[in-house]
């Protein structure tokens, strides 16, 4: 397998499947990432924690239907040509 663009995109698309699937309650909240912690107050910077709380979260709104079509054009073009 070279590396190549496609490489690169099925990797990232890999990626936000995996951020896609991660549920709140049942794993997120074992490591303290959880939507019960505070996310800090107004006006102040959020932190690195909430920044990638809030991508998960955004990722699994926004990109769930997109999501879906990426998984099968990727699928797709696996079974065509290998």
């Amino acid at each position: 397998m070279g590396f190549s663009l496609y490489s690169l995109i099925e990797a990232a698309l890999l990626f936000i499947n995996a951020a896609a699937i991660l549920h709140e309650e049942r794993f997120l909240a074992k490591f303290g990432w959880g939507s019960d912690h505070s996310t800090g107050g107004f006006g102040e910077e959020p932190g690195m924690k909430t920044q990638m709380i809030n991508f998960i979260r955004s990722v699994r709104t926004v990109m769930r239907v997109p999501l879906i079509f990426m998984n099968c054009v990727t699928i797709i073009c696996l079974l065509l040509f290998g």
